[in-house]
């Protein structure tokens, strides 16, 4: 489902981190989702906010996507970091505090990319955060091949990390801080 940015400014994307090599190297899913993020930047403009503050070899995941961005030929101005979250539920809570400090306001689109396995969860904890969150497939051909072994432990992961991040969302959206 396509949405329209709001008038006169660009949509907000949230492109998920993704581990990196032990070089500070992207990883195939970190590439597949700057690949994604860039096409959907290539139809309409947007606000890339890339999340991510596992460093690898003195690199994070956020510095690594927006360098590719960068690389990519998008303007500096329309790339934010965010580099200091160590999971998915640290990456929700810290780009909505981006979100809120850009003023976009709570009925405006959000779309975010990450990995197939990782979509329902970050898009389950963005709408809880308050946001009008779409999700952007990876396109296929850019999903990364993953064996049988490692899907089965990524989904037994999320399944696991769903209800536990969706808590935490909502404590974070009830107790006053």
């Amino acid at each position: 489902m396509q949405h329209a940015p709001q008038a006169g400014r660009p949509e907000p994307l949230i492109v998920f981190g993704a581990a990196l090599h032990p070089n500070g190297k992207p990883t195939p899913a970190l590439l597949a989702r700057v690949q994604t993020a860039l096409a959907y930047g290539a139809t309409r403009p947007v606000i890339y906010i890339v999340t991510g503050g596992v460093a690898r070899n003195g690199f994070t995941e956020a510095a690594v996507m927006a360098n590719l961005l960068a690389q990519a030929g998008v303007p500096a101005q329309q790339i934010m970091m965010e580099h200091n979250a160590t999971d998915t539920f640290d990456s929700v809570v810290l780009c909505s505090r981006i979100l809120t400090q850009l003023g976009v306001g709570r009925d405006v689109p959000v779309a975010m990319v990450t990995s197939p396995l990782h979509t329902l969860r970050c898009f389950l904890l963005l709408r809880m955060a308050g946001w009008r969150a779409h999700t952007l497939p990876l396109a296929p051909q850019v999903r990364p091949a993953v064996p049988l072994g490692v899907k089965l432990r990524r989904i037994g992961h999320e399944s696991l990390a769903i209800p536990w991040d969706a808590l935490l969302v909502l404590v974070w959206r009830i107790v006053p801080r």
